[in-house]
């Protein structure tokens, strides 16, 4: 008995940046980031924020991307894959 298989071709779909953007992680991990940097702002603004007659931009951007590195890392960390 001479078994006969065809050859499968996949196309891809899109570019890899498309592909990406697609999947389920990357958008739970942009969510978290703008979280992050939302939170970032709204830290620096009730701490600090408040006292203040003008808010320095440089500082804001400082706790933003702290709030964005904190979202970003809770859900890239080797403990939120199971890998602790």
């Amino acid at each position: 008995m001479k078994f006969e298989f065809k050859e499968l071709k996949l196309k891809e779909e899109g570019s890899w940046f498309q592909r990406t953007l697609k999947s389920a992680e990357s958008k739970r991990t942009v969510i978290a980031v703008a979280i992050g940097a939302i939170a970032g702002f709204a830290y620096f603004y009730f701490t600090q924020g408040q006292h203040m007659a003008t808010m320095p931009t440089k500082e804001i951007f400082k706790s933003m991307a702290m709030g964005a590195f904190f979202g970003f890392f809770i859900t890239n960390s080797p403990c939120a894959r199971g890998r602790c």
